[in-house]
């Protein structure tokens, strides 16, 4: 991991009405990093990444990406939805194409989707439609349309929640391959503690609303993770004796 910033949030507070959702909170994500943010359900994670993206827009504070406020005409940030986002009327190919369309990227298109389709392992089934596929090969088109786009960040909210246990950690070691290899920076949004220890470089852990950071945990410990090891279990125990007091 880098020790570049890549995204600094500076006290950032959202209010909806009188309610105090987000409450002054502040850190950095590094370049390259696959930051996890764990905490109870309704305290404001997918605010955060709304707010990021400005769907929302923040009461107070600050988000700058590469040391400028938040952009999507002119940055390269991709958010990949709790649903699937795949369309069915589009075969798989013009699914993972569709992205580069939107932010009218044309150079070398079709091999970027080419590229993306042989990362996830789908180009056989490039001419399938959605209906045709199981829980598993939909996530991995919303994956291959969000890493066609080469995106310096990547935004996850809960993309695996509908999922399997089986069919969760395979999808979650594909992309750490597809991160790692590509250098994309990730903040990811979960609720399952065991998913954050699994994929997180760090992990922070918030509070119930009015949200704020209660601790940043650091895992220094290789890849890949078992999660039998006494490494992953100390992260894991401690995580949850955060969460039970909320």
């Amino acid at each position: 991991m880098d020790n570049k910033i890549k995204v600094k949030v500076n006290n950032l507070t959202k209010k909806f009405g009188d309610l105090l959702v987000l409450d002054n909170i502040s850190f950095d994500v590094y370049e390259g990093e696959f930051l996890c943010i764990v905490g109870p359900t309704g305290c404001g994670k997918t605010t955060f990444l709304n707010s990021l993206t400005h769907l929302y827009e923040p009461t107070a504070g600050t988000i700058l990406f590469n040391g400028e406020p938040v952009d999507l005409q002119k940055q390269n940030i991709t958010y990949i939805f709790q649903e699937y986002s795949a369309m069915e009327w589009l075969t798989v190919r013009k699914n993972v194409r569709f992205g580069l369309e939107i932010k009218q990227d044309y150079k070398d298109i079709d091999k970027k989707v080419d590229a993306a389709l042989e990362l996830v392992g789908l180009k056989e089934f490039e001419n399938y439609y959605p209906r045709q596929l199981s829980a598993s090969m939909l996530q991995r088109v919303v994956i291959a349309r969000a890493f066609a786009t080469q995106p310096e960040l990547l935004l996850m909210d809960e993309p695996y929640g509908q999922l399997d246990t089986n069919l969760r950690f395979k999808l979650e070691d594909e992309v750490v391959r597809l991160c790692k290899q590509t250098n994309t920076t990730v903040i990811f949004i979960t609720h399952n503690i065991e998913e954050a220890v699994y994929l997180g470089d760090r992990i922070l852990v918030l509070t119930n609303k009015p949200t704020s950071i209660k601790e940043c945990v650091v895992e220094n410990f290789t890849r890949p993770r078992d999660i039998v090891s006494p490494e992953f279990i100390e992260v894991r125990n401690r995580i949850t004796d955060l969460i039970k007091w909320w």
